[in-house]
C-alpha cells in the first residue's frame, strides 16, 4: 500500500520591500515639528491657556454646585474664580511672610552651620581628606624616585632689591537711580502677576462657555458619531475633574501634615515647607526628594545637635510612603492611566518646553492627552504611547508569544484572562484568533518553517497546560454601568416549562457517546488546523463526550480505509482558513459518509466572516449537517446530538461548576 501523500506546502508569496514614506506620513511629521516649535517659541501664549484649562477642570464641579443652588451662570463663575484667586493670593502672602522671617534669622543659622562644620573637621571625617592627601603624596614620591633622573639643584633666585609694593585699588559703583531700582524690583514681580491675570481672564471665558467649547471640539473630532463623542467627552471631563480634585486634596492634606509635624519638631517656617511639599508632590518621582532636602538642611542649621534633622527626615520618610502607597491607591481605586515611562518622559518634555512650571503640570497635562487619545479616534496614538493599557490585544500578544516560542508567558497571560471568562470563551476570543493570524501569515508565505513549528509547539503546550482548567462561565458581576432592571409591573410574564430535567447534563449523555473516539475531530488541510481540533476535543471531553483527534492525512483516500471508526458517533472537521469552492471538503465528506453513514458531520469554519457560512447554496453542495463559526456553538451542537435535546443551557458548564454558581447566589447569613 502506498504511503499517504505529504501535504502540499502553501505557495511562497514574495515579500515586497518597504516603500518610501507617503505624503500623509511626511505631512504628519511636519505638523508634529510645527506644533513642537510653536509650543517652545510661544511659551508666553500657551502656558497661561494651559494653566487656565487645568484650573477649569478643578473649578468646574464647584461651579456646577453653585448653579444647582440657583445662583446663575455668571455669579457662579465669578464666585468660583474669586475663591480660587483668594486661595492663591493667601498662599503667596504666607510664602512671602515665611521667607521674610527666615531671611532675618539666616546669620544665626550661619554660625550654627560653621560650628558643625568645624566639629566635623576636627573629627575623623575631617582627618580623612588629610589621610588621603598624605597617601597620594607618598605614591607620587615613590613614582618620582623610580622614574625621574637625578638633577642638580638650582640655586633660588634672590628677590630684586628695593622693589616697590603694589598700591591698593578700590572700585565703587555709582548709586542706582530710582528707575533702575524700580526695574530691578518691579519687573520680576510684574511678570508673574501679568501671567496670573491672563490665566484668570482665560479661565473666566472657559467656565462661561464650557458647552460651546465642548460642541466645537465635538464638531472638530467626532461629528460622525455625535452621541458617542458627546458621552466620551463628558465622561472624560468628569473623570479629569475628579482626578484633579482628589490629587489637589491629597497634596493639600500632605502639606498640612508636614506643616504640623515640622511645627511640633520645632523647624522654623513650617507653613512654608508644608506648602512647598504640597506643590512638589505634583512633580513625579523627584518631587518628594526635593521637598525633603530644604527642611532637613534647615533643621540641621537650627539645632546644634542632629536630633531635629533626624526627626525631620523621619517625618518625610514615613509620610511620603504612607501617602503614596497606602492612601492614594485606596482613594483613586485604580491607576491614573499613565505608564511609569510616560510619566518620566512627560516630565522631561514639559520641563524642556516650559521650564519649572511645565514640570509642575507635566502629569496633569499628559493625563489630558491620554484621555483625549482614548476617546478621539484621530488621537489614539497618544493613548498607545503614553497610556498604561497594554499596547497589544490578548490575541496579538498570544501570537507574539507563539512566534517567540515562549509557552510559559502564553500560559501566564491565559491564566489572567481565564479569571473572568470560561475556557471556551478564551479559546474562541483569543486562541483561535491568534491561530488565524498565524494561518494568514503562513498562507502569505511570511512564516518560516521554524516559526511555524514554534507556533505549533506553543499552542500544543498551552492546550495541554489548560487541560485541568474547568470550563466554567463566571457569574456576571454587578457594576455601576449595568442597565437598571425594569420594575416588576413592566417585566414580561415568564412561562414555566412543562417538563424540567433536573439531572446533570453529563448524566443525560448516552454511554456510547462517552467512549473514546465517539466524536472524531479531524483537522483540515491547513498547517494549524490540528491545533483547533485539539481545542475542540478538549472542550468536548470536559463536558463528558469521548473524543479523538486525527490529522488530515489520516482521512485521505488511501488512509481512511485503515482508520478505525467503529466507535464514531459524530465527526467534527476544523478549518482555520478556507476559501473559494472547497471541493476537497465535499469529497472528504463523501468518503466519511461511506465509512460512518449514520454519524452527523459538523464543519467548523472558525473565521466567522468566511464566505462558506454566508452561501446557502455552497453549504448545501458540501453536504454537512452542521456549520459553526465558534467552539461554543460546536460544543452545543455536539451535546444536542448526543442527548437528543433541542435546548442546551447557554452557559455550558459541568454539574460541579453549576453547583458552585448556585452556591454563590445563595443569600449571605445575617
Amino acid at each position: 500500500m502506498r504511503p499517504a501523500p505529504a501535504p502540499v506546502p502553501p505557495p511562497q508569496t514574495p515579500i515586497t520591500p518597504p516603500g518610501v514614506p507617503s505624503i500623509s506620513g511626511l505631512m504628519t511629521l511636519a505638523v508634529a515639528v510645527v506644533v513642537l516649535t510653536a509650543l517652545y517659541v510661544g511659551q508666553d501664549v500657551f502656558l497661561p491657556v494651559v494653566l487656565a484649562i487645568l484650573l477649569a477642570f478643578v473649578l468646574a464641579p464647584f461651579v456646577d454646585l453653585l448653579r444647582r443652588w440657583r445662583l446663575g451662570r455668571v455669579p457662579s463663575v465669578i464666585i468660583a474664580v474669586l475663591v480660587a484667586l483668594g486661595i492663591i493670593l493667601s498662599l503667596g502672602g504666607i510664602i512671602g511672610f515665611q521667607l521674610a522671617g527666615l531671611a532675618s534669622d539666616l546669620p544665626r543659622y550661619q554660625s550654627t552651620i560653621q560650628d558643625k562644620i568645624g566639629s566635623l573637621r576636627e573629627g575623623t571625617l575631617g582627618r580623612f581628606p588629610a589621610l588621603l592627601k598624605d597617601f597620594g603624596r607618598q605614591i607620587d614620591r615613590a613614582v618620582a624616585e623610580n622614574t625621574a633622573p637625578p638633577t642638580e639643584a638650582q640655586p633660588a633666585e634672590a628677590p630684586a632689591p628695593n622693589e616697590p609694593n603694589p598700591l591698593p585699588v578700590e572700585v565703587h559703583e555709582p548709586e542706582p537711580t530710582p528707575a533702575e531700582v524700580a526695574q530691578n524690583v518691579l519687573l520680576p514681580v510684574l511678570e508673574p502677576l501679568a501671567t496670573m491675570g491672563i490665566v484668570f481672564v482665560v479661565l473666566i471665558f472657559i467656565l462661561m462657555q464650557r458647552e460651546d467649547l465642548r460642541d466645537r471640539m465635538i464638531r472638530l473630532f467626532g461629528a460622525r458619531d455625535l452621541h458617542r463623542t458627546t458621552v466620551a467627552m463628558d465622561d472624560a471631563a468628569r473623570r479629569l475633574s475628579r482626578y484633579y480634585l482628589i490629587q489637589l486634596g491629597l497634596n493639600a492634606s500632605f502639606g498640612v501634615v508636614i506643616s504640623i509635624g515640622l511645627w511640633l519638631i520645632g523647624v522654623p517656617s513650617p507653613l512654608l515647607w508644608g506648602i512647598f511639599a504640597a506643590l512638589m508632590r505634583f512633580v513625579p518621582y523627584i518631587g518628594s526628594v526635593a521637598a525633603t532636602l530644604p527642611p532637613v538642611l534647615l533643621a540641621a542649621a537650627v539645632d546644634p545637635g542632629w536630633s531635629m534633622a533626624l526627626m525631620t527626615l523621619a517625618l518625610f520618610l514615613i509620610s511620603e510612603p504612607l501617602m503614596g502607597h497606602v492612601i492614594e491607591p485606596v482613594v483613586y481605586g485604580q491607576s491614573t492611566g499613565l505608564s511609569p515611562f510616560a510619566v518620566v518622559i512627560s516630565a522631561i518634555f514639559w520641563t524642556w518646553i516650559w521650564g519649572p512650571v511645565g514640570l509642575l503640570i507635566a502629569t496633569p497635562l499628559t493625563l489630558c492627552l491620554v484621555v483625549l487619545g482614548r476617546h478621539v479616534e484621530r488621537l489614539e496614538f497618544l493613548d498607545v504611547l503614553l497610556g498604561d493599557r497594554p499596547a497589544l490585544t490578548p490575541t496579538e500578544n498570544l501570537y507574539q508569544r507563539m512566534l517567540a516560542g515562549d509557552p510559559d508567558e502564553a500560559l501566564e497571560s491565559a491564566e489572567v484572562l481565564l479569571k473572568d471568562r470560561s475556557l471556551t470563551s478564551y479559546y474562541d476570543e483569543v486562541a483561535l484568533r491568534g491561530l488565524q493570524l498565524a494561518a494568514g501569515d503562513a498562507s502569505r508565505g511570511v512564516l518560516t518553517n521554524r516559526q511555524l513549528e514554534q507556533v505549533r509547539d506553543v499552542i500544543h503546550a498551552l492546550v495541554q497546560d489548560l487541560r485541568y482548567h474547568d470550563d466554567v462561565e463566571p457569574p456576571p458581576g454587578e457594576t455601576d454601568d449595568d442597565p437598571v432592571a425594569p420594575p416588576e409591573s413592566e417585566k414580561p410574564a415568564i412561562k414555566e416549562p412543562a417538563v424540567l430535567e433536573t439531572r446533570p447534563l453529563e448524566e443525560r449523555i448516552p454511554e456510547d457517546w462517552t467512549a473514546e473516539g465517539a466524536v472524531l475531530c479531524i483537522a483540515g488541510r491547513g498547517p494549524l488546523d490540528e491545533a483547533a481540533s485539539e481545542m475542540l476535543a478538549q472542550l468536548l471531553a470536559k463536558h463528558g463526550l469521548g473524543t479523538r483527534v486525527v490529522a488530515h492525512e489520516a482521512v485521505s483516500r488511501s488512509a481512511i480505509l485503515n482508520l478505525d471508526m467503529s466507535e464514531v458517533r459524530m465527526v467534527c472537521i476544523s478549518y482555520l482558513e478556507i476559501s473559494g469552492t472547497p471541493a476537497h471538503l465535499r469529497y472528504l465528506l463523501r468518503r466519511l459518509r461511506k465509512q460512518v453513514p449514520k454519524a452527523p458531520v459538523l464543519v467548523g469554519l472558525w473565521p466567522a466572516e468566511d464566505a462558506v457560512l454566508k452561501n446557502e447554496a455552497l453549504r448545501s453542495t458540501i453536504g454537512a449537517d452542521y456549520y459553526v463559526s465558534s467552539l461554543r456553538d460546536a460544543v452545543v451542537q455536539c451535546l444536542k446530538a448526543a442527548t437528543g435535546e433541542e435546548e442546551i443551557p447557554e452557559a455550558v458548564t459541568s454539574a460541579k461548576a453549576r453547583q458552585a454558581q448556585e452556591t454563590k447566589r445563595l443569600p449571605l447569613p445575617a
